[in-house]
């Protein structure tokens, strides 16, 4: 019978026995916990780079590259948008521009019948 003791980064002491192969086994399967990065702020700046961007973190991108220098109507927001590969409907957009308007993020006005939109 094999027999293995392995100790944890926080002191506990284990011991593993078995035959060779199932010893082998579980050191194995241990090792390669220990070799993935330990929970705490690397995996936080991980899940932070993978965190899905809302269609107001787009918006908010789209005015800090200059896209709303010049007023935009609702179909042009969706359009450039949409050649980044993003399809949002203008009904979910409209209530997106409406928010960053409200938090004086964007303003708005009545060009024509229709709302445009541009910086403040």
């Amino acid at each position: 019978m094999a027999k293995a003791q392995i100790s944890t980064a926080q002191g506990t002491q284990i011991t593993i026995e078995g035959s060779p192969r199932e010893v082998a086994s579980i050191v194995a399967a241990i090792e390669g916990l220990r070799s993935s990065s330990p929970r705490g702020h690397h995996d936080d700046k991980k899940r932070e780079a993978k965190k899905q961007r809302t269609a107001t973190d787009r918006v908010v991108a789209l005015k800090e590259e200059g896209f709303f220098d010049k007023p935009k109507r609702l179909g042009e927001v969706a359009a450039k948008l949409e050649q980044s590969g993003y399809l949002y409907p203008v009904t979910t957009l409209s209530g997106v521009m409406l928010s960053l308007v409200q938090k004086k993020l964007l303003a708005r006005k009545k060009s024509e019948g229709m709302w445009v939109y541009g910086k403040r």
